[in-house]
Protein backbone atom coordinates (compact mmCIF):
# COMPACT_ATOMS: atom_id res chain seq x y z
CA UNK A 1 0.00 0.00 0.00
CA UNK A 2 2.95 2.19 0.80
CA UNK A 3 4.70 1.75 -2.55
CA UNK A 4 1.00 2.50 -4.62
CA UNK A 5 0.27 5.91 -2.23
CA UNK A 6 4.22 6.65 -3.13
CA UNK A 7 3.74 5.85 -6.82
CA UNK A 8 0.11 7.80 -6.75
CA UNK A 9 2.16 10.90 -4.90
CA UNK A 10 5.15 10.91 -7.52
CA UNK A 11 2.69 11.18 -10.24
CA UNK A 12 0.77 13.94 -9.46
CA UNK A 13 4.14 15.68 -8.51
CA UNK A 14 4.69 14.84 -12.04
CA UNK A 15 1.79 15.90 -13.39
CA UNK A 16 2.01 19.42 -11.45
CA UNK A 17 5.56 19.81 -12.76
CA UNK A 18 4.77 19.65 -16.36
CA UNK A 19 3.43 21.97 -18.68
CA UNK A 20 2.20 21.82 -21.84
CA UNK A 21 2.65 24.28 -24.94
CA UNK A 22 0.49 24.33 -27.77
CA UNK A 23 0.51 25.25 -31.63
CA UNK A 24 -0.09 28.73 -31.62
CA UNK A 25 1.64 29.81 -28.16
CA UNK A 26 5.24 29.87 -26.36
CA UNK A 27 6.23 28.88 -22.94
CA UNK A 28 8.67 30.63 -21.20
CA UNK A 29 9.77 29.26 -17.65
CA UNK A 30 10.01 31.63 -14.82
CA UNK A 31 12.16 30.41 -11.76
CA UNK A 32 12.06 32.80 -8.82
CA UNK A 33 10.74 36.00 -10.93
CA UNK A 34 13.43 35.37 -13.05
CA UNK A 35 12.30 34.52 -17.07
CA UNK A 36 14.01 32.41 -18.61
CA UNK A 37 15.99 33.38 -22.14
CA UNK A 38 14.57 29.84 -23.86
CA UNK A 39 11.22 30.10 -25.61
CA UNK A 40 9.66 26.99 -25.96
CA UNK A 41 7.02 27.26 -29.16
CA UNK A 42 5.72 23.98 -28.50
CA UNK A 43 5.71 21.02 -27.05
CA UNK A 44 5.92 19.97 -22.84
CA UNK A 45 8.20 22.01 -20.15
CA UNK A 46 9.27 20.34 -17.10
CA UNK A 47 9.63 22.78 -13.78
CA UNK A 48 9.51 22.89 -10.53
CA UNK A 49 6.12 23.32 -8.81
CA UNK A 50 7.47 24.69 -5.88
CA UNK A 51 9.72 27.69 -7.38
CA UNK A 52 9.22 27.72 -10.94
CA UNK A 53 5.90 28.27 -13.30
CA UNK A 54 5.65 28.61 -17.20
CA UNK A 55 4.32 31.64 -18.54
CA UNK A 56 2.23 30.66 -21.84
CA UNK A 57 1.15 33.52 -23.77
CA UNK A 58 -0.53 33.32 -27.63
CA UNK A 59 1.35 33.96 -31.02
CA UNK A 60 -1.79 33.80 -33.08
CA UNK A 61 -3.44 37.41 -34.34
CA UNK A 62 -5.06 38.90 -30.70
CA UNK A 63 -8.24 41.08 -31.43
CA UNK A 64 -8.23 44.26 -28.72
CA UNK A 65 -12.25 45.50 -28.97
CA UNK A 66 -13.55 48.93 -27.66
CA UNK A 67 -16.27 50.80 -27.55
CA UNK A 68 -14.99 54.72 -27.74
CA UNK A 69 -16.63 58.48 -28.57
CA UNK A 70 -14.08 59.91 -30.98
CA UNK A 71 -13.69 63.68 -31.44
CA UNK A 72 -14.07 65.57 -34.85
CA UNK A 73 -12.72 68.21 -36.21
CA UNK A 74 -16.45 70.27 -35.56
CA UNK A 75 -15.80 69.33 -32.08
CA UNK A 76 -18.44 66.52 -31.99
CA UNK A 77 -18.32 63.25 -30.74
CA UNK A 78 -18.36 60.28 -33.10
CA UNK A 79 -19.05 56.46 -31.34
CA UNK A 80 -17.14 53.87 -32.65
CA UNK A 81 -16.60 50.28 -32.28
CA UNK A 82 -12.89 49.34 -32.59
CA UNK A 83 -10.76 46.52 -33.22
CA UNK A 84 -6.90 46.70 -32.64
CA UNK A 85 -5.18 43.80 -34.01
CA UNK A 86 -1.95 42.47 -33.09
CA UNK A 87 0.46 39.80 -32.51
CA UNK A 88 3.45 38.90 -30.10
CA UNK A 89 6.44 37.90 -31.91
CA UNK A 90 7.66 34.32 -30.72
CA UNK A 91 11.20 34.75 -30.39
CA UNK A 92 10.73 38.14 -28.46
CA UNK A 93 7.71 37.23 -25.96
CA UNK A 94 10.47 37.00 -23.31
CA UNK A 95 11.66 40.71 -23.59
CA UNK A 96 7.79 41.75 -24.06
CA UNK A 97 6.97 39.76 -20.59
CA UNK A 98 10.10 41.68 -19.07
CA UNK A 99 9.85 45.10 -20.00
CA UNK A 100 6.36 45.36 -20.02
CA UNK A 101 4.83 42.23 -18.58
CA UNK A 102 1.37 40.32 -19.06
CA UNK A 103 -0.65 43.14 -18.70
CA UNK A 104 0.77 44.55 -21.72
CA UNK A 105 -2.88 44.87 -23.67
CA UNK A 106 -3.39 48.22 -21.01
CA UNK A 107 -0.35 49.75 -22.82
CA UNK A 108 -1.75 49.08 -26.61
CA UNK A 109 -5.05 50.02 -25.60
CA UNK A 110 -3.68 53.38 -24.12
CA UNK A 111 -1.95 54.36 -27.17
CA UNK A 112 -4.56 53.40 -29.42
CA UNK A 113 -6.64 56.38 -27.26
CA UNK A 114 -3.90 59.12 -28.15
CA UNK A 115 -3.10 58.17 -31.48
CA UNK A 116 -7.03 57.74 -32.29
CA UNK A 117 -7.85 61.48 -30.15
CA UNK A 118 -5.19 62.99 -32.50
CA UNK A 119 -5.81 61.75 -36.10
CA UNK A 120 -9.91 61.89 -35.45
CA UNK A 121 -9.69 65.63 -34.85
CA UNK A 122 -8.44 66.71 -37.85
CA UNK A 123 -11.13 65.22 -39.95
CA UNK A 124 -14.81 66.35 -40.17
CA UNK A 125 -17.08 63.54 -38.43
CA UNK A 126 -18.61 62.27 -41.57
CA UNK A 127 -15.29 61.31 -42.74
CA UNK A 128 -15.09 58.61 -40.51
CA UNK A 129 -18.54 57.36 -42.24
CA UNK A 130 -17.71 57.70 -45.68
CA UNK A 131 -14.46 56.78 -48.04
CA UNK A 132 -12.01 58.06 -45.91
CA UNK A 133 -12.48 56.06 -43.07
CA UNK A 134 -9.63 53.73 -44.63
CA UNK A 135 -7.23 56.76 -44.41
CA UNK A 136 -8.15 57.57 -40.87
CA UNK A 137 -7.87 53.80 -39.80
CA UNK A 138 -3.94 54.00 -41.29
CA UNK A 139 -3.00 57.14 -39.82
CA UNK A 140 -4.31 55.56 -36.97
CA UNK A 141 -2.01 52.69 -36.94
CA UNK A 142 1.40 54.62 -38.15
CA UNK A 143 0.59 56.97 -35.25
CA UNK A 144 0.48 53.97 -33.03
CA UNK A 145 3.58 52.67 -33.93
CA UNK A 146 5.36 55.66 -33.08
CA UNK A 147 3.90 56.54 -29.67
CA UNK A 148 4.26 53.03 -28.71
CA UNK A 149 8.03 52.90 -29.63
CA UNK A 150 8.13 56.07 -27.47
CA UNK A 151 5.86 55.11 -24.57
CA UNK A 152 7.84 52.12 -24.71
CA UNK A 153 10.99 53.02 -24.63
CA UNK A 154 11.57 50.31 -27.42
CA UNK A 155 11.00 47.84 -25.30
CA UNK A 156 8.14 46.62 -27.28
CA UNK A 157 9.65 45.65 -30.06
CA UNK A 158 8.00 41.99 -29.96
CA UNK A 159 4.35 43.68 -30.26
CA UNK A 160 3.43 43.81 -34.01
CA UNK A 161 0.88 46.12 -34.63
CA UNK A 162 -1.59 44.82 -37.83
CA UNK A 163 -4.41 46.98 -38.67
CA UNK A 164 -6.78 49.63 -36.91
CA UNK A 165 -10.55 48.54 -37.65
CA UNK A 166 -13.05 51.46 -37.35
CA UNK A 167 -16.51 49.50 -37.00
CA UNK A 168 -20.38 50.76 -36.55
CA UNK A 169 -19.78 54.59 -36.55
CA UNK A 170 -22.81 56.25 -35.21
CA UNK A 171 -22.87 59.65 -36.02
CA UNK A 172 -24.74 62.53 -34.12
CA UNK A 173 -28.18 62.06 -34.68
CA UNK A 174 -28.82 65.52 -36.32
CA UNK A 175 -25.78 65.77 -38.46
CA UNK A 176 -26.67 61.89 -39.79
CA UNK A 177 -30.03 63.21 -40.64
CA UNK A 178 -28.24 66.52 -42.39
CA UNK A 179 -25.99 63.69 -44.65
CA UNK A 180 -28.74 61.79 -45.18
CA UNK A 181 -30.81 64.93 -46.71
CA UNK A 182 -27.45 65.97 -48.26
CA UNK A 183 -27.06 62.60 -49.94
CA UNK A 184 -30.97 62.89 -51.14
CA UNK A 185 -30.18 65.89 -52.78
CA UNK A 186 -27.41 64.79 -54.68
CA UNK A 187 -29.10 61.80 -55.98
CA UNK A 188 -32.48 64.46 -56.92
CA UNK A 189 -30.05 66.13 -58.33
CA UNK A 190 -27.97 63.27 -60.60
CA UNK A 191 -31.22 62.19 -61.57
CA UNK A 192 -32.35 65.70 -62.79
CA UNK A 193 -29.13 65.62 -64.78
CA UNK A 194 -29.40 62.61 -66.49
CA UNK A 195 -32.59 63.24 -67.52
CA UNK A 196 -31.55 66.55 -69.32
CA UNK A 197 -28.75 64.55 -70.96
CA UNK A 198 -31.50 62.09 -72.23
CA UNK A 199 -33.49 65.56 -73.66
CA UNK A 200 -30.24 67.08 -75.33
CA UNK A 201 -29.08 64.16 -76.96
CA UNK A 202 -32.66 63.50 -78.97
CA UNK A 203 -32.67 67.57 -79.38
CA UNK A 204 -29.51 66.56 -81.05
CA UNK A 205 -30.51 64.08 -82.91
CA UNK A 206 -33.94 65.57 -84.39
CA UNK A 207 -31.39 68.17 -85.37
CA UNK A 208 -28.90 66.16 -87.44
CA UNK A 209 -32.28 64.43 -88.77
CA UNK A 210 -33.64 67.57 -90.18
CA UNK A 211 -30.06 68.79 -91.75
CA UNK A 212 -29.57 65.04 -93.39
CA UNK A 213 -33.71 65.69 -94.69
CA UNK A 214 -32.47 69.50 -95.64
CA UNK A 215 -29.48 67.83 -97.72
CA UNK A 216 -30.93 65.78 -99.41
CA UNK A 217 -33.27 67.92 -100.62
CA UNK A 218 -30.87 70.46 -102.18
CA UNK A 219 -29.15 67.55 -103.47
CA UNK A 220 -32.06 66.87 -105.40
CA UNK A 221 -33.27 70.01 -106.14
CA UNK A 222 -29.59 70.62 -107.52
CA UNK A 223 -29.92 67.57 -109.49
CA UNK A 224 -33.36 68.45 -111.57
CA UNK A 225 -31.88 70.71 -114.13
CA UNK A 226 -34.18 71.67 -116.94
CA UNK A 227 -32.23 69.12 -119.71
CA UNK A 228 -33.02 65.94 -116.80
CA UNK A 229 -36.80 67.24 -116.69
CA UNK A 230 -37.25 66.82 -120.25
CA UNK A 231 -35.10 63.72 -120.28
CA UNK A 232 -37.60 62.62 -117.49
CA UNK A 233 -40.80 64.24 -119.78
CA UNK A 234 -39.89 62.04 -122.54
CA UNK A 235 -39.38 59.14 -120.76
CA UNK A 236 -43.26 59.62 -119.85
CA UNK A 237 -44.55 59.74 -123.21
CA UNK A 238 -42.67 56.63 -123.97
CA UNK A 239 -44.32 55.38 -121.73
CA UNK A 240 -47.84 56.17 -122.48
CA UNK A 241 -47.08 55.34 -125.95
CA UNK A 242 -46.21 51.76 -125.13
CA UNK A 243 -49.85 51.66 -123.70
CA UNK A 244 -52.54 49.50 -125.48
CA UNK A 245 -55.70 52.01 -124.42
CA UNK A 246 -55.86 55.71 -126.15
CA UNK A 247 -55.82 58.35 -124.21
CA UNK A 248 -56.10 62.00 -125.17
CA UNK A 249 -53.18 63.92 -123.71
CA UNK A 250 -52.66 67.70 -123.39
CA UNK A 251 -49.66 68.71 -122.66
CA UNK A 252 -47.20 71.79 -123.03
CA UNK A 253 -44.30 69.83 -124.30
CA UNK A 254 -42.67 69.34 -121.51
CA UNK A 255 -45.46 67.51 -118.94
CA UNK A 256 -48.20 65.16 -120.34
CA UNK A 257 -52.05 65.42 -118.76
CA UNK A 258 -54.34 62.79 -119.31
CA UNK A 259 -57.66 63.43 -119.78
CA UNK A 260 -59.20 59.89 -120.21
CA UNK A 261 -58.83 56.53 -121.79
CA UNK A 262 -61.30 54.51 -124.23
CA UNK A 263 -60.94 51.61 -121.36
CA UNK A 264 -63.22 54.51 -119.78
CA UNK A 265 -65.51 55.44 -122.43
CA UNK A 266 -66.37 51.99 -122.91
CA UNK A 267 -67.15 51.41 -119.15
CA UNK A 268 -69.69 54.53 -119.87
CA UNK A 269 -71.23 53.11 -123.24
CA UNK A 270 -72.02 50.05 -121.62
CA UNK A 271 -73.49 51.45 -118.44
CA UNK A 272 -75.60 53.68 -121.04
CA UNK A 273 -77.20 50.25 -122.91
CA UNK A 274 -77.74 48.78 -119.49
Amino acid sequence: MKNVSLIAILGMFLLSSCAVVRPGEVGIKQTLGKLSKEVKTQGTVLYNPFISKVLKESTKTSNIKLVLSLPSKEGLSVNSEISILYRLEANKVASVLENLGQDYESIITSVFRSAASDVCAKFFAKDMHSGKRADIETEILAKMKVNLEKQAEGQADGIQLIAVLMKRIQLPRGLANSIERKLQAEQDAMRLKFVLEQELLEAERKIISAKGERDAQLIIAEGLTPDILKLKAIEAFRELARSANAKTIITDGKTPLIIGTDDAKATKENENKK
